[in-house]
Formats: C-alpha cells, sequence, structure tokens
C-alpha cells in the first residue's frame, strides 16, 4: 500500500445512490497529485503522524533547512513539503514537520503570518459606500486582498490558511 497525504475532501451525496467522497491526494513517494472517488463505506487504513516543531533557517534550491530546537540538529527537506504555505516560510519561523515512520511527510507553517506590504493600488476615496478590497502584493510575492487603507510598507497579519487578509500588525 501506497502513503498518500489528504489535502482536499468533497463529500458528496447522488440521489438514491450512495454517498461519496472526492479527495485530492498527494502521493508521499512522488508528489504527484491524484483525485480520488471513495464510497463512504470504503475502509482506508489512517495512519498516525508525529508532529515536529522545527525553526525555519534558510532554503537551498528546492530544499529548505530545518532546525530541531531542543537538540539543534538539522534537518534539510524538500520546500515541496510545505505546498503552496513554503512562500511564507521566513527566517526563524516555528514550523511543524509531520513524520511517519521516521520520514518527513508534510510540513507547516503557523495559521496567521505577519508580511510586509510591497505593493498596493492607491486608495481611492469616497468612489462607493461599502468597501472596495484591493490587491496587495507582498515581500513574499503572494498576493492578497487587504482593505483599501493598507498601504505600502505596512505590515499586516494575513491566514496562511486561505491566504486571506485578517489585520493590521
Amino acid at each position: 500500500p501506497h502513503l498518500s497525504e489528504v489535502i482536499k475532501s468533497h463529500h458528496s451525496h447522488q440521489g438514491r445512490g450512495g454517498a461519496t467522497i472526492q479527495v485530492e491526494l498527494r502521493d508521499v513517494d512522488t508528489g504527484n497529485k491524484i483525485v480520488e472517488r471513495f464510497r463512504t463505506d470504503e475502509a482506508l487504513e489512517r495512519v498516525f503522524v508525529e508532529d515536529k516543531p522545527f525553526t525555519y533557517l534558510y532554503q537551498e534550491g528546492d530544499n529548505v533547512a530545518l532546525m530541531e530546537p531542543n537538540t539543534f540538529e538539522q534537518l534539510e527537506v524538500s520546500k515541496e513539503l510545505f505546498g503552496k504555505n513554503a512562500a511564507y516560510l521566513k527566517d526563524e519561523m516555528k514550523v511543524t514537520v509531520q513524520f511517519f515512520d521516521g520520514r518527513a511527510l508534510s510540513g507547516s507553517v503557523p495559521p496567521r503570518v505577519t508580511c510586509t506590504v510591497v505593493e498596493a493600488q492607491p486608495n481611492a476615496k469616497g468612489l462607493t459606500a461599502t468597501p472596495q478590497y484591493k490587491r496587495v502584493l507582498l515581500d513574499n510575492g503572494l498576493t492578497v486582498l487587504a482593505p483599501p487603507f493598507v498601504e505600502v510598507g505596512e505590515n499586516i497579519v494575513v491566514s496562511t490558511v486561505d491566504d486571506s487578509y485578517m489585520t493590521r500588525a
């Protein structure tokens, strides 16, 4: 049996037919993503992973260097383990790596990260009564929607779950 990480899942029920779950999976060995459908009565084996804290040090090519905070041991893993959230990795950031059988399967960043706005459309005042969000470019290269009062140079808190603006930092 091969090991896969569930990235997304969607439960659906078709009229008289049984319910199905559509899941997007990432093959742990190859990194390939596939979409599978399962009946809700199908048995899958869930593996239990161990979460270990690390400190992000730096990126080298497609890999990132992490440090175990208690032993100071360094670990090099593929940036792919963090998926789209690799963009949020910053020096000294506390990250979590999920292990199974001594192997790093996936990595996660904190749910809230502070980023600096490097580009923003000017605030267009008085055009509309409802607040219009605008696109702002962050120091990590990601673009998020932020309220009109957010300006270049400001630090904002972003949700890494859905890349959304949360508050000014």
